[in-house]
C-alpha cells in the first residue's frame, strides 16, 4: 500500500480511483463496510482503492479541549487500511491553515484535481471544509459536474447496536472489552514501549512489562486476559505473541496516587523486553482493580488471575 503525505504530494492522480473520505478513528465495523465496498468496486473497475484521511484528527485542532482520545495510533490505522485491501492512502496534514479551506475548494482541488475519482463512498454523517460547512448535498450537487458519483453508506448496526467510535469509547471506559471487540470487529489493542518500572511484579513472582503508552485510550481500570505482540525485530521476534494477564490502573495496594498505566504479565515467558515496542490486546475482563491488605494477598489473587486468564484464553481458542 502506498501512502502519500497530502493530496498535493501525489505525482499524478491514481488510475480510476474509487475513493472514500473520513477520519476512520478505530477502523470499526462501520468503517470496514465502506472500505469493503471501495475494495470491491475498485477491483470491478480495474481501478485504485483510495482512502483520504487526516492527521491529526480535525477535532485535535478545532476543539482541542473537547477532542476525544483516538482509538488507534497512526501506524495502527495504516496497517488496518492495508489489511482491508486499500491501494493508496492520502494522509492530509490537518492544521489551522487547512481548516480554513472552503468546502468547494476542498472538493474541486483536493478531491477532483488531485485524485480524479470516478466513484466516491462516504459515511452517512460526512461533512467537510471550513467549519464543516460542506454537506452531503453540496458534494452530490458538485459531483456530476466533476465526473464522479457519490454513494452514502448508511450507519452499520451489530445486532441492535449502532457502530460508532463514541460508543466504543464508552464501552472501553466501562471495561467492556468484549462488547467493544464486537463493534470493532477485532479485540481492542494499545501500543507503546516497554519501560522499567519499580519491579513490584517481580518481587511478587509475577514480573510485568510496563507500557509507556502511545495509544490515547486505555480500558477501565481492572485486570484483563489478552495477548502481547512484539512489534520490532529482536528476541522475541517481531510478530511473536504471548498470552498475558494485564493490569490497567494505579496499583492501589502500593500507591494509589500513581499515574494509571498498563502492565502485562506474559505467560510462559522469561526474557528481557525493556525498550521494545509491543502491542497489548485486551480480550477478556477478569475483575475490577482493588486494594489488597498486603503483598501476600495480592500475590494469591494474581495467581488466581493467571489461572483464570489462561483458561479463558484457551477456551476462546477452542471455541
Amino acid at each position: 500500500m502506498e501512502v502519500a503525505r497530502g493530496s498535493a504530494a501525489l505525482p499524478a492522480p491514481p488510475h480510476r480511483a474509487v475513493l472514500t473520505i473520513g477520519n476512520f478513528d478505530g477502523l470499526h465495523c462501520g468503517h470496514r463496510a465502506i472500505l469493503e465496498t471501495v475494495r470491491e468496486r475498485s477491483a470491478a473497475l480495474g481501478g485504485t482503492a483510495v482512502v483520504y484521511t487526516f492527521d491529526p484528527h480535525p477535532r485535535k485542532i478545532l476543539q482541542p479541549d473537547e477532542a476525544p482520545g483516538m482509538l488507534v495510533t497512526l501506524d495502527q490505522k495504516l496497517e488496518l487500511l492495508e489489511a482491508a485491501g486499500m491501494d493508496l492512502v492520502v494522509l492530509e496534514r490537518f492544521d489551522a491553515e487547512f481548516a480554513r479551506t472552503p468546502p468547494e475548494r476542498f472538493v474541486k482541488v483536493c478531491i477532483h484535481e488531485r485524485i480524479r475519482p470516478i466513484e466516491v463512498y462516504v459515511g452517512y454523517d460526512f461533512h467537510f471544509g471550513r467549519d464543516r460547512e460542506g454537506s452531503m448535498r453540496l458534494l452530490t450537487e458538485m459531483a456530476p459536474h466533476l465526473g464522479f458519483s457519490v454513494t452514502v453508506i448508511p450507519e452499520v448496526t451489530v445486532g441492535e447496536r449502532d457502530v460508532n467510535s463514541t460508543r466504543i469509547r464508552v464501552l472501553l471506559a466501562e471495561g467492556e472489552v468484549g462488547e467493544a471487540a464486537v463493534l470493532l470487529g477485532r479485540p481492542y489493542a494499545v501500543r507503546g514501549r516497554v519501560v522499567k518500572g519499580e519491579q513490584r511484579g517481580r518481587t511478587l513472582g509475577f514480573p510485568t512489562l510496563n507500557l509507556a503508552a502511545e495509544s490515547e485510550v486505555l480500558p477501565a481500570h481492572g485486570v484483563y486476559a489478552g495477548r502481547v505482540r512484539f512489534l520490532e525485530e529482536g528476541a522475541p521476534a517481531a510478530g511473536e505473541r504471548f498470552d498475558a494477564v494485564i493490569n490497567v490502573g494505579r496499583r492501589p495496594t502500593f500507591a494509589a496516587e500513581d499515574p494509571a498505566l498498563a502492565e502485562a504479565h506474559l505467560l510462559d515467558f522469561d526474557g528481557d523486553a525493556y525498550g521494545r515496542r509491543v502491542e497489548i490486546v485486551f480480550e477478556h475482563r477478569l475483575r475490577e482493580e482493588r486494594r489488597f491488605p498486603g503483598p501476600d494477598a495480592l500475590r494469591e489473587q494474581i495467581a488466581r488471575d493467571v489461572e483464570e486468564g489462561r483458561a479463558r484464553l484457551r477456551a476462546a481458542l477452542e471455541a
